[in-house]
């Protein structure tokens, strides 16, 4: 008995250092980080873009009923951002002053451990931003309530990917970093967290729609087809040029899933929805 609840409070522990590594949301709970934390903790991304999903989707149906769309989708964005302190838009702009300064495999590194933000990381992150905004403004004015649901699930999926990054390509660093300290998770860790992803996404979707299996099925069939081919093309590339990935690159993979689902949901229900 003893031990069947130490498993099941080490697995606890697993799901809060989730939370705590990857939002603000307020967790105050001192965790022994170890190893075998870290590579746990993994499988409860999902569950993290889970949450950040419903409060995304919360928050915009609370705003469209005091603000006009043009300022929502600024506000929702800026929620979106501040659910996880930035982290991941810090890692996008890294990645993007490293991996464009066409320079050698070490300086890129080196110029993406270098705390201070160069030109093309703002670009970056300006543009990334603009296009963000605009493609919440435009769901937003289609007032679909399909496309909300499928809003929801965008973190869940950016963020399981995370996981198949981290154990599918190597990290680029000799020295110790970040994305280091997820060195034990390995592809078991992998499939667990994509199944994850799966059963939530099919969950929410069969709820939403009555129980409609096929319609459930497509959808998550849809975003689990995006999610990995633009992913893999992404990683492989960064991999190509760095010799593997690194925490940054984690985070940048996590913003590219974003912008890309996000694109992929309004230009599907902009042209057959």
């Amino acid at each position: 008995m003893r031990h069947r609840w130490m498993v099941i409070i080490g697995w606890l522990q697993a799901c809060i250092a989730a939370f705590q590594f990857l939002t603000r949301i307020p967790v105050p709970v001192s965790l022994p980080y170890a190893d075998r934390l870290y590579r746990n903790s993994v499988i409860f991304y999902p569950w993290v873009g889970l949450v950040i999903g419903i409060v995304i989707v919360g928050a915009a149906s609370l705003l469209n009923f005091f603000l006009p769309t043009s300022i929502s989708g600024i506000v929702l964005v800026i929620v979106w951002t501040f659910l996880s302190g930035g982290l991941h838009l810090d890692g996008l702009m890294d990645t993007a002053d490293g991996i464009m300064s066409h320079r050698s495999r070490e300086r890129m590194l080196e110029i993406m451990k270098d705390s201070r933000v160069g030109a093309m990381g703002v670009m970056v992150c300006v543009f990334y931003l603009l296009f963000k905004i605009s493609l919440l403004i435009s769901l937003l004015n289609m007032s679909d309530e399909r496309g909300m649901i499928v809003l929801l699930l965008i973190p869940i999926w950016s963020r399981t990917f995370m996981v198949v990054a981290i154990s599918g390509w190597p990290y680029a660093r000799r020295e110790s970093g970040m994305g280091s300290l997820f060195n034990a998770v390995g592809k078991k860790q992998a499939v667990i967290t994509s199944i994850n992803a799966i059963v939530l996404s099919s969950l929410c979707l069969l709820i939403s729609s009555g129980g409609d299996w096929i319609v459930s099925s497509l959808v998550v069939l849809a975003m689990l087809l995006v999610t990995y081919g633009i992913g893999v093309i992404a990683a492989a590339y960064v991999h190509r040029k760095l010799g593997g990935l690194t925490g940054d690159v984690y985070g940048a993979l996590n913003e590219l899933l974003e912008l890309s689902l996000l694109l992929a949901l309004v230009g599907y229900i902009y042209n057959w929805g």
